[in-house]
């Protein structure tokens, strides 16, 4: 008999489906989530059974259960532990368990294209088109490379799954993978699917406004309370705001966090490990711990959500040539333009900050990290940019010198306003 122990995503549940393809009736598949798998291999381990072979994907057991498997295979049983994150690779000191990242031409594993291949190189499984490509589709959406790639499908198989008992949508991918025709959503799924999206864009929306930004450490943090699609929420807010290190989506009732980050210089794996959890360099996830608690929750309770940049502007945009203005809730307001040395500068309430920039990413990055600013609507930085010029206008009039600023700044205006 085969006992296969595995997680109970898309990556652990793709893991039983293709054990079902190879093993078919005589295999004993539990789906666990991280805590409970040490639960059912120490169950195991009471009396455990040498004809048995044990596979354990995409997880890894606690010390008590390694030392226990590794008894067990002295004796003489079978154990293949297959995992992927880089929390696990102290686990490639043993011969029953193999821990692979990264495969030699750059791309990243997950754990049902491991144990596909091991399948495959075992005999176990014969490859077929169909296969290849749903192992594949898991792969770059447990990696997030479906986002780099624009591969849709791999996004809307986890979409699938999550609308779908585990036993639903089993069953459907092995039927379906017995085949040897090109994988595709059914007529059925695509509507259902089609519904899903459209709820995950006004979550998502919704989600936008209570975000909150704090440090926590030397991270700058985005922190928000949500209980469902997070891997869609903690890609979107990424994006939206990358002078965040990363983001935090708590689950206050699951007393659990998922930590999701854009940037390659930032591990959160590493930061879900302070907590009791792990998982990948840019999607991990670990339990609200009391400390996490006080970090991620009690803290950020105190403060307001973050304001969103005005997105309908025609004048004060982004990475203009002639500037563009931001504020705070201190009612500081932040002029960032470029210079002839092609630097971006600051100007705090008037004054010129210290800081220069080589770009106007670094630039708004900065504001927006230190002083939680937001770009504003055209009507104010219309207003801020005509009570500049006179002030600037009386300044060159004391002077004595009107002339050669009239015309540069004429020329500035209209450039600015004839759009």
């Amino acid at each position: 008999m085969y006992r296969l122990y595995t997680h109970n995503d898309l990556d652990g549940v793709g893991c039983g489906i293709i054990a079902k393809l190879a093993f078919d009736g005589n295999v004993e598949i539990r789906y666990n989530s991280v805590m409970g798998l040490d639960f059912q291999v120490s169950r195991f381990l009471e009396k455990p059974k040498k004809e048995d072979i044990v596979f354990i994907t995409d997880l890894s057991v606690n010390e008590n259960n390694e030392k226990g498997l590794d008894q067990f295979v002295k004796k003489g049983g079978k154990v293949h532990l297959i995992d992927h994150h880089k929390t696990a690779i102290h686990f490639n000191d043993y011969n029953w368990a193999k821990v692979t990242v990264q495969y030699e031409d750059g791309r990243l594993a997950s754990a049902t294209s491991l144990f596909y291949e091991y399948l495959l190189e075992e005999g176990l499984l014969t490859a077929t088109k169909s296969i290849d490509q749903f192992v594949e589709l898991i792969r770059q959406y447990d990696t997030w490379e479906w986002d780099q790639n624009g591969n849709t499908g791999a996004k809307r198989l986890n979409d699938l799954f999550f609308m779908l008992s585990i036993d639903e949508f089993e069953e459907r991918m092995v039927e379906r993978l017995k085949t040897n025709q090109p994988f595709k959503f059914d007529d059925f799924e695509e509507k259902m699917l089609a519904l899903e999206e459209e709820k995950i864009q006004r979550y998502v929306r919704k989600k936008k406004r209570e975000l909150v930004q704090l440090f926590i450490e030397d991270d700058c943090v985005g922190i928000v309370h949500a209980e469902s699609y997070h891997s869609e929420l903690g890609n979107e807010l990424g994006k939206d705001n990358p002078h965040l290190d990363y983001i935090a989506i708590v689950s206050v009732g699951g007393k659990r966090m998922s930590l999701r980050t854009i940037h390659d210089h930032i591990d959160v794996s590493a930061i879900a490990g302070k907590y009791g959890g792990g998982g990948h360099a840019k999607a991990s996830g670990c339990s609200l711990t009391p400390e996490a608690y006080d970090y991620f929750v009690a803290e950020p309770f105190k403060l307001d959500p973050m304001r969103a940049d005005a997105f309908r502007n025609q004048y004060n945009q982004k990475n203009s040539a002639y500037g563009c203005l931001y504020e705070n809730r201190d009612d500081d307001q932040f002029f960032v333009y470029s210079t002839e040395d092609e630097l971006w500068i600051v100007e705090l309430n008037g004054l010129l900050l210290e800081e220069e920039f080589s770009s106007f990413q670094e630039a708004e990055n900065f504001i927006k990290r230190h002083y939680s600013a937001w770009l504003v609507r055209d009507e104010v930085f219309v207003q801020f940019m005509m009570e500049n010029v006179i002030e600037l206008k009386l300044y060159a009039a004391e002077q004595g010198d009107i002339a050669p600023y009239l015309i540069s700044r004429n020329e500035t205006d209209k450039q600015l306003f004839s759009h």
